[in-house]
């Protein structure tokens, strides 16, 4: 496909706002189109919770109650709760648009009935002995997963067409398809006959193939469609516009009044940010677009004079200087002590590693000494209490100990700075707070504290203003 100068996403936090885009987004100053572009979208804000479960507290959403439970009222009441979402969604959007508040409730009502018939199906043949529900889990989830994109793409592409964009609902989802494609093909296929010289697709995050996209990226799935576009049409650079900047540091935590945009970093610092959990982009994303040197740009949605930051291979900051403070809170340290460790350290590091994969808990980072390996890891206290359990028989002479605890980092794309291990432990000592472990590793781009987890908005504003904000009054003074 030619023409393409960018592949852009929008995400759900912003698509809930999404009238108020079309003119800063979409409409160049004159108020007309702007085309050579790509939009990926994510499904509205919450509507993904309400089809699986909630990324963050775990409330069952219909996908968890449709796999753990017997009682068919449950899911089936969850499945009506995400219709009445997502209509009451249609209503905001075309209030003033009798017309196209039934087409859009209309595409709402089938996919939602079709769901419905579709899982009971599940339901009813899992009944009988040789079909075990385990075996159509994967498949219910990816069918549930596409819901929210199509619903969200076809809703902007509607809100597009009526402000005389022309628009193209392009419908990755693969509904009522038996075909299969990979991912690459199935992309292909929808884009096959459009033109971005004359019109602007609004393409479902959520793609349908071979495998599943959910299943192999969980729900970063979105960011992935949009980087397997951006390799297929060659663009300039991708573009990701959420509702923040990317900072120096969480504004809700230093304040907006001294946290600053980046502007310009590596993929190399991507990465570090999504190891703990605050993704700029999906790290395999990144890595596709790393592969074939395309450099992406983070916007904040709503300030659309701002160039954002953008992110590329090559980029290394002029001086040595610390750009951002990040950090992850509620994390657990579980330290495995055992005297006869010693010279069989690799050992238990392996034996532990494969207990965490059985728990599916990916560890955030590790300290190992002569006879102790200390995991850090995102899991809830009850799998940690399963996984100590476990440990324990394993380890019969071990001494096994957990605690929560908080990461708090300074990276930047070169920190070859005297004494920064120092000036950061000083910054921590002087606002009084411990320090339950500290590293510098040899790459260079970032130092490491753990501290308590009481003690972690403090211990980002101690490093923030000592070591991003003292340096942005130096360079200003200089």
């Amino acid at each position: 496909m030619n023409g393409v100068r960018t592949v852009e996403k929008i995400g759900g936090t912003s698509m809930a706002r999404l009238p108020d885009l079309v003119e800063p987004l979409f409409l160049d100053d004159g108020g007309r189109p702007r085309y050579g572009r790509i939009f990926v979208v994510s499904a509205y804000g919450g509507i993904t919770d309400l089809l699986l479960e909630h990324k963050h507290s775990g409330e069952p959403g219909v996908y968890a109650l449709f796999s753990g439970g017997d009682n068919a009222d449950e899911w089936q009441d969850r499945l009506s709760d995400v219709g009445n979402r997502m209509r009451a969604i249609n209503t905001d959007l075309f209030a003033e648009r009798p017309h196209m508040l039934r087409a859009a409730d209309r595409f709402v009502d089938e996919r939602i009935a079709d769901a419905r018939q579709c899982l009971g199906d599940v339901k009813r043949i899992c009944r009988f002995g040789p079909f075990a529900l385990d075996a159509y889990l994967d498949r219910v989830r990816e069918l549930l997963c596409s819901m929210g994109e199509a619903h969200s793409a076809r809703s902007a592409a509607m809100i597009l067409q009526d402000r005389a964009v022309n628009a193209t609902f392009v419908d990755l989802t693969g509904w009522r398809d038996n075909r299969v494609f990979t991912l690459d093909e199935r992309i292909q296929a929808g884009l096959a006959h459009t033109n971005c010289a004359a019109e602007l697709p609004i393409v479902t995050g959520y793609a349908q193939c071979d495998g599943g996209i959910v299943r192999k990226y969980s729900r970063g799935y979105t960011e992935i469609t949009m980087s397997r576009v951006a390799l297929l049409t060659s663009p300039d650079e991708v573009v990701i516009h959420k509702e923040y900047h990317l900072s120096s540091a969480d504004p809700k935590i230093v304040g907006d009044a001294v946290s600053v945009p980046i502007g310009r970093t590596n993929y190399d610092i991507a990465d570090q940010l999504a190891n703990l959990g605050m993704e700029a982009i999906h790290p395999s994303a990144a890595n596709m677009l790393r592969q074939r040197g395309i450099p992406l740009r983070v916007r904040h949605a709503f300030e659309p004079d701002h160039d954002g930051t953008l992110i590329d291979c090559d980029y290394r900051s002029a001086q040595p200087r610390v750009e951002i403070i990040a950090g992850r809170s509620g994390l657990i340290a579980f330290d495995v002590f055992d005297q006869d460790m010693i010279g069989q350290q690799q050992d238990f590091e392996i034996r532990i590693i494969e207990h965490l994969k059985r728990f599916k808990i990916r560890p955030i980072g590790k300290d190992m000494n002569a006879n102790s390996i200390t995991n850090y890891v995102d899991c809830s206290l009850k799998t940690m209490k399963r996984l100590i359990k476990e440990l324990n028989k394993a380890f019969p002479n071990a001494v096994i100990e957990s605690k929560k605890v908080a990461f708090v980092c300074a990276i930047g794309t070169d920190l070859d700075l005297p004494g920064i291990l120092a000036r950061c432990a000083g910054a921590l000592g002087a606002a009084d707070i411990a320090i339950l472990s500290a590293s510098q590793p040899l790459r260079g781009v970032d130092v490491r504290f753990v501290v308590a987890e009481d003690d972690y908005q403090a211990a980002v504003t101690a490093l923030h203003d000592t070591l991003v904000v003292n340096q942005l009054q130096v360079d200003a003074a200089a």
